[in-house]
């Protein structure tokens, strides 16, 4: 019972950081010009992308019998991060919204990598599903960072 207790707490983790992405992303979405079609359709896919881990995650956390959180980190630093993206989106350029995109990456593979590093007992199963969200999360990433970078030539 423990162990599940455990291993629902890890997983209720990563659906808060699936949820600060959620959220920081929608953020970045309203917040940025309409004419900015390229950067909306970038931060709708990363929203899109950690709905779904989020159902994925809370799936495992109700086969354990617990009760998947529906929260985020309203405290530390992934939800300063999320905040300091709408403060940079409301005025700043493409460049500095995706840095702070790209810092709130840099925390959910943290994440990740402590939920892996855990001395939670995982099946296989689970423990192969957060090795892929991360992994995917490290594409996603990549994604942030090269488009950041093209933003860097064009300023």
């Amino acid at each position: 019972m423990a162990n599940q207790d455990e291993l629902a707490s890890v997983l209720n983790d990563l659906i808060k950081i699936n949820n600060d992405r959620v959220e920081g992303y929608q953020t970045a979405m309203e917040e940025t010009k309409d004419t900015d079609v390229d950067l909306k359709a970038i931060c709708r896919q990363m929203a899109d992308q950690s709905m779904k881990y989020v159902n994925e995650l809370t799936q495992e956390v109700a086969r354990l019998g617990e009760d998947a959180t529906t929260n985020t980190t309203l405290s530390g630093k992934v939800y300063r991060v999320w905040m300091d993206l709408k403060a940079a989106v409301s005025g700043h350029s493409k460049k500095s919204v995706l840095e702070n995109c790209e810092f709130g990456e840099d925390v959910a593979q943290k994440a990740y990598e402590l939920a892996l590093e855990s001395d939670s007992y995982m099946t296989t199963e689970i423990r192969q599903l957060i090795a892929n969200q991360k992994s995917e999360l490290k594409t996603s990433h990549d994604v942030i960072r090269n488009y950041r970078d093209v933003q860097e030539k064009v300023s």
